[in-house]
């Protein structure tokens, strides 16, 4: 349950700054620091998880950005749980970008609550102790006499009461506990239990700050020149006809950059328009998503890099007594946030602030520090609230350029994307090619996996397939990264998209050739992965798994384990006589081990099957002539409102390893969907998007 941090990374202090107890926790921990020290104006260095204040407002520190997954409700949430604070005079505050106070900032991978539970729990339980210690020092009894809830301190044989805030002078003078106690499960009050969000209201009521709505005094805007080809830049420009639309300051070029300056973002995009730019040519210029295929499929004759070699699965397989093999296709995925790239800075006197929806903060922190060649500590980095982030935001190449453009700008500017420009000059979930192999002996039991992956060079080529959690006794697994062209990137659930759709299918194909029940020979086969069969038996449960179907409808079922949580899911389907497809029910089950808010996780598994199926039943991007064919949402559709099926979320009760909840739930969306279309109808999906 502990995520590895020693007793020695515990760095504890406790001081008054500003009329209230702070505890401070270094995740490195190089040195003990037994005191912070408060800046002039009274606030605090934010290297710090909490503050109790005298008027008993509890602030806590959150360095994790919040995208809509909730890291703003859970990691207040296992604070308050351990503080016993009252979750109604809660304040959460984001931290502000520091190169290694709050150990990693970075919000991706599903990382943020699991990394971080040990941690914000002990912080909640350490100054909990002190508040106790204190009571007990003012009215001269014993601590274990004294009880806390709600923020408040209670010795219940004399009935005296005293407020956290009453109690913040004293508890500032005493020791920090060197091991705090924790909790048990049963003795919970907000974990476990659905908690409202707290940035819910903010949002509401419009007062929410994203990147897009960050205003500065003096500020203006810029919008950058892009190439329709991949690897193009520019050779040489006219601004003249730019400069000579209303609004428009000024057209610079710094570095690769080239950005038009103007009082406003359309005045900006409009200037950008009359630029008259001239691309270099590209090496890239004539790829196609026709050629790049081609391209796989040729290098797919040769092994590539051997991942994996267990048996000899090239003899077990010319000597199955049945043979199944596959192609499976899966193409570029956009991460299309809702909210476009965009980033504020202000340079001057030697110093920087930034204000971006970041994932990375402190990569960009940095980047933008080497590109003004100042020193981190001068870069004032500020995270908004992020409109989606799906890992799109883990890049820093939209505040790499803002920093180059900022440079030449006596003035804060923002740096806005069009819609255009994030569909075209995104990094892409890679597309990929499988070829699938497998054998089964005479009783229709799996004795050889092999599998063969080609794709571009990036992120999550082998994630999930290097080691499939099924019981084969041979298996090969190889891969080969082509150079495309085409900007790559994590995009939520990484490779265990791709690679969980066509292991999961193709798992079904097996089941099939096997006659056999595909929950019945997942389950028989998952001896080494207990976790995730018990999450498969559970949505098998739940879903009511081998009741019939009427015709024209079909239940599918496929289970992933990823970002260690294990997750399966049955998709039910109609396809109606014209072969239109309609998602109506998605059962999920998930094991994450000890978790915080089941609301959510309702609400991550939700999107995370609309964000699945909107793959996997209508995004694709193309390339023609080097670069994205698609421009808006008008080419690359969305799932809408009445696409959504219902979904309904069972969680494992488990006291193992905590897992994320971000990711999970995407990789079995489009298997399960597929699966569940071959049962209706006896037709694979070897390729996405589904097309019949």
């Amino acid at each position: 349950m502990d995520t590895g941090l020693s007793r020695r990374t515990f760095l504890k202090s406790a001081t008054i700054v500003g009329g209230g107890l702070v505890l401070g926790i270094d995740l490195f921990c190089q040195k003990v620091s037994k005191q912070q020290t408060p800046s002039q104006d009274g606030s605090f260095n934010p290297n710090v998880w909490l503050r109790v204040d005298k008027n008993n407002l509890v602030t806590i520190i959150v360095a994790k950005s919040e995208m809509g997954q909730g890291v703003y409700t859970a990691l207040p949430m296992i604070v308050a749980e351990e503080l016993d604070a009252d979750w109604n005079a809660i304040k959460v505050e984001r931290a502000l970008t520091h190169p290694d106070r709050y150990g990693s900032e970075s919000t991706g991978g599903s990382t943020s609550v699991r990394t971080l539970y040990s941690t914000l729990r002990k912080a909640g339980a350490s100054a909990r102790e002190m508040l106790v210690a204190a009571a007990a020092k003012q009215w001269n009894v014993g601590a274990a006499e004294c009880t806390t809830e709600n923020g408040t301190v209670a010795h219940t044989s004399s009935g005296k009461k005293a407020t956290y805030g009453e109690l913040v002078d004293i508890a500032a003078t005493l020791p920090v506990p060197d091991a705090p106690k924790l909790k048990a499960v049963s003795d919970f009050k907000l974990l476990r239990k659905k908690a409202h969000r707290t940035d819910t209201p903010s949002k509401v009521d419009g007062s929410a700050i994203f990147g897009m709505d960050v205003r500065v005094p003096g500020m203006l805007y810029a919008t950058v020149a892009r190439p329709a080809t991949f690897g193009s830049t520019v050779q040489s420009f006219d601004a003249a006809k730019a400069k000579q639309v209303p609004g428009v300051k000024d057209v610079i070029q710094s570095g690769e950059v080239l950005a038009v300056i103007a009082n406003s973002t359309w005045a900006a995009m409009q200037g950008r328009d009359a630029l008259s730019v001239v691309w270099s040519k590209s090496e890239y210029e004539n790829q196609s998503t026709e050629t790049m295929w081609k391209q796989f499929e040729e290098t797919a004759k040769s092994e590539g890099d051997v991942e994996k070699n267990e048996g000899d699965a090239t003899d077990a397989f010319q000597n199955a007594a049945k043979k199944i093999e596959a192609i499976y296709y899966t193409p570029f995925a956009h991460h299309a946030t809702m909210e476009p790239m965009n980033c504020t800075v202000h340079v001057r006197d030697g110093k920087c602030e930034i204000w971006a929806p970041s994932q990375t903060p402190q990569d960009a922190q940095r980047e933008a520090a080497d590109i003004l060649g100042i020193s981190v500590e001068n870069v004032i980095f500020h995270v908004t609230l992020l409109g989606g982030g799906f890992g799109r935001r883990l890049e820093t190449d939209y505040v790499a350029e803002a920093a180059r453009v900022a440079k030449n700008v006596n003035a804060p500017v923002k740096v806005v994307w069009s819609r255009e420009d994030d569909m075209k000059h995104g990094f892409y979930r890679p597309a990929q090619y499988s070829m699938l192999r497998g054998g089964l002996d005479a009783s229709g039991n799996p004795i050889v996996w092999m599998h063969r992956i080609v794709g571009p060079e990036g992120k999550g080529l082998l994630t999930h397939a290097s080691n499939p959690p099924y019981d084969f006794p041979n298996k090969r697994i190889d891969a080969q990264a082509l150079d495309t062209g085409v900007p790559t990137g994590a995009w939520r659930s990484v490779g265990a998209s791709q690679n969980g759709f066509v292991i999961e299918s193709f798992m079904d194909e097996l089941a099939h050739a096997a006659g056999k029940d595909p929950f019945e020979f997942r389950r028989d086969h998952l001896s080494t992965s207990p976790r995730l069969k018990r999450a498969l038996e559970l949505v098998a449960e739940k879903s009511g798994w081998g009741t019939p179907m009427p015709k024209g409808r079909g239940r599918g079922i496929a289970c992933v384990s990823g970002f260690g949580s294990h997750v399966a899911e049955v998709a039910e389907v109609t396809v109606d006589s014209k072969n239109n497809i309609r998602v109506d029910r998605v059962i999920v089950a998930i094991d994450c081990g000890p978790y915080v808010n089941p609301d959510g996780i309702n609400a991550q598994m939700e999107s995370a099957v609309a964000f699945a199926l909107s793959a996997a039943l209508k995004d694709e991007i193309t390339i023609e002539k080097g670069g994205v064919k698609q421009s808006n949402f008008d080419d690359y559709r969305m799932f809408m409102i009445d696409d959504m099926p219902k979904v309904e979320t069972y969680i494992v009760e488990s006291d193992d390893m905590i897992g994320g909840v971000g990711e999970p739930g995407v990789p079995p969306a489009a298997p399960a969907v597929c699966n569940a279309i071959f049962a209706a109808t006896g037709k694979r999906i070897r390729k996405l998007p589904i097309k019949l």
